[in-house]
Order: C-alpha cells, then sequence, then structure tokens
C-alpha cells in the first residue's frame, strides 16, 4: 500500500464512529492470570523503549495502521460484526502485557470475553479537523505503554465509509496492516449479503512469540550469529548503523521532531524495467540497497555504507496470514564502487551470507553483547526497506479503495525509509529529523534514487538467472 500519515490519506469529511473493547473486556482482563508465553525480544524492546523515553518526559506515539474505503454507506452492525471477526481471528490483538516490577508479563484474553462497544463521535466537516482529531484519539487509544492498545473507527458518508484502524506496534508489522483492507472487506461483504465468512484459521503470534524466544534463549554469546554482530557493530564504532550522511543533529541533543516524505517514485513500466535489470542479482531489494550505497557515498563520502535490512520472520505457512509483528535484521557492509552493478554484486554476496542472521532478535544480540545501547529513541538503527506488495491478496483493489499504509511520525533521531512495489509502480515513503540539513540530504537522496532506476536499460524478462540468496 501506500505509506502515509494520516493527514495525508485522503481523508473526507463525514459522521465519526469507533470501536474500542468494552468496559467489560477491559475488566475481564484486569483479573487475569499470566499467560506464560513471554513476549518477543522485539515486543519487549519496543516497550521498555516507550517506557525509557516517557520517563524523560518525552510522549512519543508510534502506532501504524490502515485506511481504506467501503462502498457506500456502510451498515454499522455489519461492520462491528467484521471487526470484531477479524479481531478474533488474531490472537495478539487479545493480548497484553503488564509490569511486575522490572519482569514483562503477558495476559491473553478468551474469545468469548471479546466485545467491542462503538460510540458514534459526532459529524465532522472539515477535513483538517478531523485528520487531527483521528490522530490524537489515535495517540492515545494506540500507545504503548497502555492497553487496550488499538482503535478502529469509520468515518461514514452517503457515497463512502472510510475506515481506519491504529495499533500499537508490538501488535503488527507492515504486511500485517497490508493484508488488513481485504480480510475485513471480505467479511463486511459476506456479512451483509449473507454469504459465510471463508477464512482458516490464522497462525498465533503469541504462539509464535513463544517458540522464537525460546530458539533465541538457546544461543551463547559465542554463537556465530552473535560473532558476527560483534564484527559489525565494532566496524560502526560501537554503535548500529545510522544513515551516513548529514542530518543536521547536534550529538547529545535532544530528540528531534521528524518530517515525513512520501510520493511516487517511478511509475509502472520504469519499475518493471529495473527489477529486469537486478535479477540477475536477486531482483530491486538489492538494486535498491545497491543504489542507496553509491548515493550516500556521493552525498557523505563514506567509504562503506553499512546498515541492517529488514526481512520478515514468517518462515513457516503457519505464520503467512498472521497478524504480528514478524520482523528480522541482518546487517550488511557494502564498500564504494564505481557503478551500480559492481555494487549489486556486494549486496547479493552480503545478503546470502547474513540473512540468516535475522532469524535471531538483535535485542537477544545486544543483550549477549553486554552493549549498553540506552533505549532514548524508537529506532536503534537507520533503515532502508524495500517490499514488492503486488502478490498480497487485495493489492490490486487497493488504488479503488483508496487504502494506505498509516505511520505516526512523530519524533526520532534516524532516517528510516520504505520503498513499496505497487500496481502502478513504485511508492517511497522516508522518516527524517526536522532540520533543514536533513530535508535538503533527504530531497537528493529521493530524486538521485529515481535518478539511478530511471537510468537502468530494460533486459529480457525472460532470462534464467540463479537465485540471489536462499
Amino acid at each position: 500500500m501506500r505509506v502515509s500519515d494520516i493527514q495525508r490519506c485522503e481523508i473526507r469529511p463525514g459522521r465519526l464512529v469507533e470501536w474500542r473493547f468494552s468496559p467489560a473486556t477491559v475488566a475481564a482482563a484486569a483479573a487475569l492470570p499470566p499467560d506464560p508465553r513471554p513476549p518477543a525480544y522485539i515486543q519487549e524492546s519496543h516497550i521498555r523503549t516507550a517506557r525509557s523515553v516517557r520517563r524523560d518526559g518525552l510522549f512519543v506515539p508510534t502506532w501504524l495502521g490502515a485506511a481504506f474505503d467501503l462502498p457506500g454507506r456502510a451498515d454499522l452492525d455489519a461492520l462491528e460484526r467484521a471487526l470484531r471477526g477479524w479481531t478474533l481471528r488474531h490472537e495478539t490483538l487479545r493480548s497484553g502485557f503488564r509490569w511486575a516490577g522490572d519482569d514483562m508479563h503477558r495476559f491473553t484474553l478468551d474469545e468469548d470475553d471479546v466485545a467491542l462497544r462503538r460510540e458514534v463521535v459526532g459529524d465532522f466537516t472539515d477535513p483538517g479537523a478531523l485528520a487531527r482529531y483521528l490522530q490524537d484519539r489515535f495517540d492515545a487509544a494506540a500507545d504503548a505503554l497502555e492497553w487496550p492498545n488499538l482503535i478502529y473507527a469509520a468515518v461514514v458518508r452517503d457515497d463512502s465509509t472510510s475506515v481506519y484502524l491504529a495499533f500499537d506496534h508490538t501488535n503488527v508489522d507492515a504486511y500485517s496492516i497490508q493484508r488488513i483492507p481485504r480480510e475485513i472487506s471480505a467479511r463486511y461483504t459476506a456479512d451483509v449479503t449473507g454469504e459465510p465468512v471463508s477464512s482458516p484459521p490464522a497462525g498465533s503470534y503469541v504462539d509464535f512469540c513463544e517458540q522464537e524466544r525460546a530458539n533465541a534463549d538457546g544461543i551463547g554469546d559465542t554463537h556465530a550469529i552473535v560473532a558476527r554482530w560483534r564484527e559489525f557493530i565494532a566496524r560502526c564504532h560501537g554503535r548500529l548503523p545510522e544513515f551516513p550522511v548529514d542530518l543536521g543533529l547536534r550529538p547529545g541533543g535532544k530528540l528531534p521532531t521528524q518530517k515525513l516524505l512520501c510520493e511516487p517514485l517511478v511509475d509502472a513500466d520504469a519499475a518493471a524495467a529495473f527489477e529486469a535489470h537486478c535479477r540477475p542479482y536477486g531482483g530491486s531489494l538489492v538494486g535498491i540497497l545497491a543504489a542507496t550505497s553509491l548515493i550516500v557515498h556521493e552525498l557523505g563520502g563514506q567509504p562503506v555504507y553499512r546498515t541492517v535490512v529488514p526481512f520478515h520472520t514468517r518462515l513457516k505457512s503457519a505464520w503467512s496470514d498472521s497478524v504480528g509483528w514478524y520482523v528480522g535484521g541482518a546487517p550488511i557492509e557494502v564498500p564504494a564502487v564505481p557503478d551500480l552493478d559492481s555494487a549489486m554484486s556486494t549486496v547479493r554476496a552480503e545478503l546470502r551470507a547474513n540473512r540468516t542472521l535475522a532469524r535471531i532478535p538483535l535485542a537477544r544480540v545486544l543483550r549477549l553483547l553486554g552493549t549498553d545501547f540506552r533505549p532514548t529513541s524508537p529506532d536503534l538503527y537507520s533503515i532502508i526497506s524495500y517490499v514488492d506488495a503486488r502478490s498480497i491478496p487485495g493489492s490490486a483493489d487497493w488504488a479503488e479503495q483508496k487504502a494506505y499504509g498509516l505511520m505516526r511520525v512523530s519524533y526520532g533521531d534516524q532516517l528510516c525509509a520504505w520503498v513499496n512495489r505497487l500496481n502502478e509502480g513504485l511508492w517511497f515513503a522516508c522518516r527524517y529529523p526536522d532540520t533543514g540539513i536533513a530535508y535538503k540530504n533527504v530531497r537528493q537522496y529521493v530524486e538521485r534514487l529515481r535518478d539511478l532506476i530511471l537510468s537502468v536499460p530494460a533486459r529480457d524478462h525472460s532470462r534464467l538467472v540463479e537465485p540471489a540468496f536462499s
């Protein structure tokens, strides 16, 4: 989907309705005994960081969400049933955490205890006022340090109904968000037409957390993955990598506010030509990372581009339809080279050698290293992410549905960028510190990335090549 913030997702006036867990559901959760299944390392790290930053006096919203349209004036009873049914399908949405001293313990509601309460907020005639209200409401209702930490809303009009969902990041990743329009629309349509809902059970992210943590806790500080991270961090001068261009930040300064840049990068034909050119090296992910290495060398002059590449950890088919935060990271290092193809050769080799490192959560590795990365920012490191979203169910309908993946942009000292391949081409989104220098360099990065993508010649799409990594 197109990644945006709430201000740029085609908000239109209408009557706002919202759903949260009912008071009875919240009361039932408060009385629950601990669930022995632990948080994932990435969940625990996220919540501890939020708590640390809050104790420093700063509220940093980090929710993710989705927006999409249903045709006509929605049947709110049917929509409520669709939302509840979808929520029950994904166990993580009825699971949360509470503190016992400095330890986090999970609790998980039974399906029968989950109910939604609907509230009509009122009529909005000004899109700007509606966007501000939704952002403030989502900030409060999808807070990492509170439970429940999700909220659903709809803006009802005669010709269409816009649906919005917001979640604390512990519950969802980008892939989870991109499946929402299709899944909820299908449930809603089945309800209003009287057709049965056909959706097989989804794997539980809560079960995944238990399995992943058990695997991660089984390694020690002499494991090869830990050794590789130790070497990488040492070459980053004892830190995790930042985007290697000037972002206009003062060392030791306060956590800055951020801005969002989001726009089309190239059209479908140019995206296809770029993919064809990159395919012998592994595809567009390799090409985007290689192009970035060339650009940051031009802009910043560093001899080596180091970054952590995000990869999904849905390694079993049981997790393919599951909502959760299935993301790990793999480090790569790309020395300066003269051209894109040379850079792609290096990136391909790095990904082949290091992709398996993403299977062990970085938070576990850092704990084994004894590295004191004090959690003062929601982003431990800078990322450049690439996803080909065209195979996600419902992607062909996203433009007509006005579907967006929503990102809350608040505070942060890192540059994080996402390149999504959609049916209409490549879409670019980037969070960066709100400084004049950062804006100038981000703008230059985007323009150079566009130029490099457009400069490659088309190649034979039928050419057989060796896979980049397995």
